[in-house]
C-alpha cells in the first residue's frame, strides 16, 4: 500500500521565522523517521508529504496515495487540526485518525466537555468566558482552573492557571483573551490525581490499552514547559489496580461519546471526592517513540512502538474497509 505521511516538522517552521511557542505542538524529525520506519516494517511504500502547504502542492501536482497517515496539527485557528482531514476528504483519500468535525470538536475543550457530559461521563463544572464582563455570571466554587479553550500540549497553562479569588481570575482570563485571542475555559479545580489513558479502535470496538498516572514535582501544572522537560519534572506510573477500571471506563466512554476513531489519548483527573473526571481528548496524540505519552504508557503494558503502530493501522484499515473486528 502506498502510504503518505502528513506532519508538521518543527524545524520547517522555525527555519521560516516561526517562534518556538507557535510550533510547540509540532514534531521533530526523529518522530517522522520513527513513523516512516514503522510503516515500512509493515510492508508499506511510505512517502513523506509534510504539512498542509506541502500537501496542497503535492495534490495540485497530481500526487495520490492509497492512505495517508496524518499527524499534522495545523498552524492557526480553532479548526487547524481539521484542515488536512478536510482536504483529504475532498480528494476521497482515506486517512488514519479522526475526521475534521471530531478534530475541531476535541480541540475545543468546552464543546468536548458538553458532548461528553451529555453522554453521562463525569466532568468538572465550568463555563466559557469570551469577554471580561462575562466574569460576573460565574457561579463556581473556588479554586478555579483557567486555560485557553482551544490549545494543545499544555499551551497557556502556567502556575497562575490555578486561581483562588476573583482578582486572580480576572488577571488570568484577561491574559488569555489578549495572548491567545480565544475564549478562556474556567472550571472548578480538580485537586486529585491526574491520569492519561490510551485508546485504540472506533465506536463499540474502542478499548483502553493502558494508562498512567502523571505526577509533577511541586504540584506543577502539566504545561508545555513541563511536558518539554518531563524527565526533570514528572514521574509516570501505571494505573493502580483499584483505579484502573474506572479510568478506562471514563476514557472509553468519552472516546465513544466524541465519536473519535483509530487511536488517541484521554486525559483524566480526580475531583475532591476521588471521582475520575474527563479533562480532554487527544485524537491526534503525539507519537514520538521516546517522549510522547501514548507510546510511553503503551510500553508500561508491554506494547512496544512497532506493536502500537500496527494496532493503529489495523484499527484504521478495518474502519475504512468497513470490517468488523473478530
Amino acid at each position: 500500500m502506498k502510504v503518505g505521511l502528513t506532519f508538521d516538522l518543527r524545524s520547517w517552521y522555525t527555519d521560516r521565522g516561526y517562534s518556538m511557542d507557535e510550533t510547540a505542538e509540532f514534531d521533530k524529525q526523529e518522530t517522522i523517521d520513527a513513523l516512516a520506519d514503522a510503516l515500512k516494517k509493515m510492508g508499506h511504500d511510505t512517502e513523506p508529504i509534510g504539512n498542509t502547504f506541502q500537501l496542497i502542492e503535492a495534490l495540485a501536482a497530481g500526487q495520490r496515495w492509497d492512505l495517508v497517515f496524518n499527524i499534522a496539527e495545523g498552524l492557526y485557528g480553532d479548526g487547524r487540526e481539521s484542515v488536512v482531514p478536510a482536504i483529504l476528504d475532498q480528494y476521497k483519500i482515506p486517512y488514519v485518525f479522526s475526521g475534521p468535525v471530531i478534530m475541531g470538536l476535541s480541540l475545543n475543550k468546552h464543546l468536548a466537555k458538553v458532548i461528553v457530559s451529555a453522554a453521562g461521563v463525569p466532568v468538572s463544572p465550568g463555563v466559557l468566558i469570551s469577554t471580561l464582563p462575562e466574569l460576573e455570571k460565574i457561579d463556581l466554587n473556588y479554586p478555579l482552573f483557567v486555560k485557553p479553550v482551544s490549545e494543545g500540549t499544555g499551551k497557556g497553562i502556567t502556575a497562575k492557571s490555578l486561581v483562588k479569588n476573583s482578582s486572580e481570575l480576572k488577571e488570568m482570563v484577561e491574559w488569555i483573551l489578549k495572548e491567545f485571542r480565544q475564549p478562556a475555559l474556567v472550571e472548578e479545580y480538580l485537586p486529585g490525581r491526574e491520569f492519561t489513558v490510551g485508546v485504540v479502535g472506533t465506536a463499540d470496538e474502542a478499548k483502553a490499552i493502558g494508562g498512567m498516572e502523571v505526577m509533577c514535582a511541586d504540584n506543577l501544572p502539566y504545561s508545555v514547559e513541563v511536558k518539554e522537560n518531563y524527565q526533570n519534572y514528572c514521574t509516570y506510573a501505571p494505573l493502580d489496580k483499584d483505579l484502573a477500571e474506572e479510568c478506562k471506563a471514563v476514557a472509553v466512554g468519552a472516546w465513544r461519546a466524541l465519536d473519535a476513531v483509530d487511536a488517541g489519548r484521554v486525559d483524566l483527573k480526580a475531583d475532591r471526592n476521588g471521582r475520575i473526571c474527563f479533562i480532554e481528548a487527544n485524537p491526534l496524540a503525539g507519537l514520538n517513540p521516546v517522549h510522547s505519552d501514548l507510546p510511553i504508557l503503551a510500553r508500561m503494558y508491554g506494547i512496544e512502538y512497532q506493536d502500537l503502530m500496527e494496532m493503529i493501522m489495523n484499527a484504521a484499515t478495518k474502519r475504512i474497509n468497513g470490517v468488523k473486528q473478530a
